[in-house]
């Protein structure tokens, strides 16, 4: 045992070592040499724990936040995972790695769309690709709520494990990351007309850096933080985790199996009779009576707050518009394809200016005609609180003839009037 310990020892100091000369300016593909060639695969709980030490003995967070890039250049291929636990479906970790799995086509996606800008000439019109690639970026805009998820709900258990550094490291990228997916969708929010000469420029100086650095976080993540945490948090704290995730959303992926550890209880659930009801002004309900109305209505809703962030929609029989939990948390605009996002922010706009209080449209969709209304929501002082989106199946109410009186219904030909 004694031995293995020593041994264990060893290992961290060469790579803390390496670390240190990463610092001192020394190429990460050298050092990488000298990983494999002394030390093989490395664990990956050998390198959070010498981050951890290193910013213990004095190594300031911020030089290793901004050689993070060159840590992972320099690691990449070296950190052994294979004895890293397995995470169910359900499981909050399970739910990042699907994330992941995500985040890594679209970051895919975009690489292929790079290279065919750099096949063409540079007078070729490359505005339909940057088209392309802004939907993507788009897409890519849903890191946030994994990022937060990560911040808010994954860290703090980390930090009362006594494991600081790697969050406090991680965050400091994740605003790094945010900042260039800033910078990028200003660009392609711009993009009219693009020679494939501009495109070239700004895939280079700005669109590329940030979904390199998405793609980077996600190695970061698979290789070192969540076998990281698979190993330290208890099933008690995973559960806390996995019962807090909804607030903020998921990333291009909804989790649809429900995970519970055994031995650890589920938080009962009040029947209605007992439930805590909800005082409006024109009655009482309680929570669960107010979500079977809300999904009992024979329409859509979504509600996007006044900050344009979708939070809510509901969960009827018969859905006309796809929805998952995956919209939770994102900024309505990017829910819509780029055709149509200047139509969303004007409407928007006028409800937030008081121009317009309504909106309203009508389409056929697979033969049946669709009618979609956006109404602007107010607070009793007129403030602006957010709008919703109703969307009706209107087929067979527009086909009605005649009528049909309530007394019909002790005929039997009431059942079903809709």
């Amino acid at each position: 045992m004694s031995q293995l310990i020593a041994d264990a020892r060893r290992r961290k100091d060469l790579l803390k070592h390496m670390i240190r000369e990463l610092h001192a300016g020394r190429a990460p593909e050298q050092v990488r040499a000298q990983l494999v060639r002394l030390l093989g695969q490395v664990p990956y709980g050998d390198v959070v724990e010498v981050e951890q030490e290193l910013i213990g003995e004095g190594l300031p967070v911020e030089e290793i936040l901004r050689l993070c890039d060159i840590h992972t250049a320099a690691m990449r291929g070296a950190i052994d995972t294979s004895q890293a636990p397995e995470a169910p479906p359900g499981h909050p970790a399970h739910t990042f790695k699907m994330e992941n799995r995500a985040l890594t086509w679209e970051t895919g996606t975009l690489a292929k769309l790079y290279e065919e800008v750099a096949a063409l000439p540079d007078e070729a019109d490359a505005t339909e690709r940057l088209m392309d690639i802004r939907t993507r970026f788009n897409a890519l805009t849903d890191v946030e709520k994994h990022y937060l998820r990560k911040e808010y709900l994954l860290f703090p258990f980390l930090e009362k494990h006594g494991i600081t550094g790697p969050p406090t490291v991680m965050w400091g990228k994740h605003d790094e990351t945010r900042a260039l997916l800033r910078g990028a969708l200003e660009s392609v929010a711009a993009a009219e007309t693009f020679t494939a000469g501009e495109a070239k420029s700004v895939i280079q100086l700005v669109l590329e850096p940030a979904s390199t650095a998405i793609a980077e976080m996600v190695d970061k993540e698979e290789q070192i933080l969540l076998p990281m945490c698979l190993d330290t948090l208890t099933d008690e704290e995973w559960y806390a985790i996995e019962r807090q995730s909804p607030e903020y959303g998921f990333c291009l992926y909804d989790p649809t199996a429900a995970w519970r550890p055994e031995g650890v209880a589920e938080e009962p659930v009040p029947d209605a009779a007992s439930e805590e009801r909800i005082r409006l002004p024109s009655g009482t309900v309680t929570p669960a009576e107010l979500n079977a109305i809300l999904n009992t209505i024979p329409f859509d809703i979504t509600f996007v707050d006044s900050d344009d962030t979708v939070r809510y929609f509901t969960r009827g029989r018969e859905r006309i518009f796809a929805r998952s939990r995956a919209i939770l948390g994102r900024k309505v605009q990017y829910c819509h394809p780029p055709a149509s996002v200047g139509v969303v922010e004007q409407i928007l706009s006028d409800f937030r200016s008081g121009r317009h209080e309504h909106a309203a449209f009508w389409i056929e969709m697979k033969g049946r005609f669709i009618s979609i209304e956006y109404f602007a929501l107010r607070g009793d002082a007129g403030e602006y609180l957010g709008c919703l989106e109703v969307s009706q199946d209107l087929t067979d109410k527009r086909a009605l003839t005649g009528e049909r009186r309530l007394l019909t219904y002790m005929d039997g030909e009431g059942n079903d009037g809709r």
